[in-house]
């Protein structure tokens, strides 16, 4: 079947860098939209990123665009998340996610149909 599997968290500073790593199995995921999600404690699950399965269409929420960065290595069956100039409010488990859809690249976290078991990113300040 389907398997994510995220890596790369941990605990930094505000200021400091973190990149993400979700290897993806199971399905042709190279041929399918990926993003991130995160969800803060007593939060909702919100978006953060999506990539389309080219890389060439690219999708940020307003409160990381400009810091974050995603991208994807099909040969590899891993997607990123390079992380910039992190701020404690970033402090979240991190999601990787595909759509039910293989093109979705919206940012309604009810379309999205796989998950991973998510990493922790803690942001000090």
């Amino acid at each position: 079947q389907v398997q994510l599997v995220e890596s790369g968290g941990g605990l930094v500073q505000a200021g400091d860098s973190l990149r993400l790593s979700c290897s993806y199995s199971g399905r042709t995921f190279s041929r399918w939209a990926m993003g991130w999600f995160r969800q803060a404690p007593g939060k909702e699950r919100e978006f953060v990123a999506t990539i389309s399965w080219s890389g060439y269409n690219i999708y940020y929420a307003d409160s990381v665009k400009g810091r974050f960065t995603i991208s994807r290595d099909n040969a590899k069956n891993t997607m990123y998340l390079q992380m910039n100039s992190l701020k404690p409010e970033d402090t979240a488990v991190y999601y990787c996610t595909a759509p039910r859809d293989r093109y979705y690249t919206g940012i309604s976290r009810h379309e999205y149909d796989y998950w991973g078991q998510g990493t922790q990113v803690t942001v000090s300040s």
